[in-house]
């Protein structure tokens, strides 16, 4: 079986959504989110004529174009399930980063007929943050704006540290750190900004389940560096919540990504809260429940390990094609959350911010209101 990894753009101009801080200014000093209660869905609109002018994308890409083609044929949720993902609601404890490219253009079209429904079913919902930017001079700055805005707010704010030696193979998401010393080097200023409230950090995505391209000396290496990279995040916040790469349920067996994740030292409480799946893809929950469990359960380590799920697409499950470039027919997954009703399940996080291309119906990495629009009113 053909599976091949996230293609997270991130190198050369990609800065992802803190490339705006990289003058000094951090978030703290930006526009202040608007902390309201969790949204109602609003009345779907007809769909709009498409404007050049209000389809217009960010001129700053996201490092969360991120993406993972797989043919794995992946059965539609049931009704049911899909009337779950519809009406869960919002927690009240995730942080939403007030700079994002769907906030930049909820805020600049405000005229426009899609705005009710971008607005509501995405703007308004937490997301992770990504660190896709080598630079590491700026990082602990960058990294403390995030930390510090959620704990101001009382919210857990998702850190997506991405910048692991030879990330995507070598693809279209090559960069990061020049080497795995650089790269220690470089979560040390990682750690130095998450502080002292809650925090959740979705530790490399693809890191472990992309290890194949990699001899087996240099996936020891890669393993040593994270599992060193978990001990780190957790020393200088023993509130950090750390999270490994179990890929996704399309992709390596349970057995085969559970034995790689203990080398990378996810069975240790010293470097881990447990493990993440399904970051930018499309399986649907309770396929990356069951699975995820799996993992787990070959895993290892202390039963208070759990799993973290990127349900920010994957309202539809998974194209049978095994169409991974903003396929279409897909819709929000369940909204973001810490109270799964799941056991070993931690969180539903929107990792991926809906909306960003993967390179299809937009540059790779901006947001693109018609595929946020079709995303949000499937």
């Amino acid at each position: 079986m053909v599976v091949a990894a996230s293609v997270v753009v991130a190198a050369g101009a990609v800065a992802g959504v803190l490339s705006a801080f990289e003058d000094g200014r951090g978030p703290d000093q930006a526009r202040r989110p608007q902390v309201s209660a969790p949204p109602r869905p609003a009345p779907l609109p007809a769909e709009p004529p498409s404007s050049p002018t209000v389809a217009a994308e960010s001129a700053v890409p996201s490092p969360s174009a991120s993406v993972r083609r797989t043919p794995s044929r992946t059965p539609s949720p049931s009704r049911i399930e899909r009337k779950r993902e519809r009406t869960t609601t919002v927690t009240t404890r995730l942080y939403r980063h007030p700079d994002s490219q769907v906030l930049d253009w909820v805020r600049a079209h405000s005229g426009d007929p899609r705005h009710a429904v971008i607005a509501s079913r995405i703007a308004d919902q937490p997301a992770a943050v990504w660190f896709a930017e080598y630079a590491p001079d700026t990082l602990t700055a960058r990294v403390a704006a995030v930390t510090s805005g959620g704990a101001a707010q009382g919210r857990v704010p998702v850190l997506v540290p991405y910048a692991i030696p030879g990330r995507d193979c070598g693809g279209h998401s090559q960069g990061g750190a020049p080497d795995l010393d650089a790269y220690d080097a470089w979560i040390d200023r990682f750690a130095a900004g998450l502080g002292s409230g809650e925090v959740m950090v979705v530790l490399e995505p693809d890191s472990v389940a992309q290890a194949e391209c990699l001899s087996a000396g240099e996936r020891a290496d890669r393993f040593a560096s994270l599992a060193r990279a978990g001990r780190v995040l957790k020393e200088a916040n023993p509130r950090a919540r750390v999270y490994f790469d179990a890929g996704h349920s399309g992709w390596n067996a349970p057995g085969k990504q559970a034995a790689w994740l203990r080398q990378a030292g996810a069975a240790s409480p010293e470097s881990s809260d447990g493990i993440f799946s399904n970051v930018s893809n499309f399986h649907t929950t309770a396929d990356e429940v069951a699975y995820d469990r799996r993992v787990l359960d070959a895993l290892g380590g202390p039963a208070s390990l759990g799993a973290v799920i990127d349900t920010s697409r994957n309202g539809n499950g998974a194209p049978a094609d095994g169409q991974w470039c903003d396929p279409a027919g897909r819709k929000l997954g369940r909204t973001p959350t810490l109270s799964t009703g799941e056991p070993r399940i931690d969180a539903y996080l929107w990792v991926k911010l809906p909306g960003e291309s993967d390179g299809c119906k937009g540059r790779p990495g901006t947001f693109t209101a018609s595929y946020a629009y079709d995303l949000a009113s499937s």
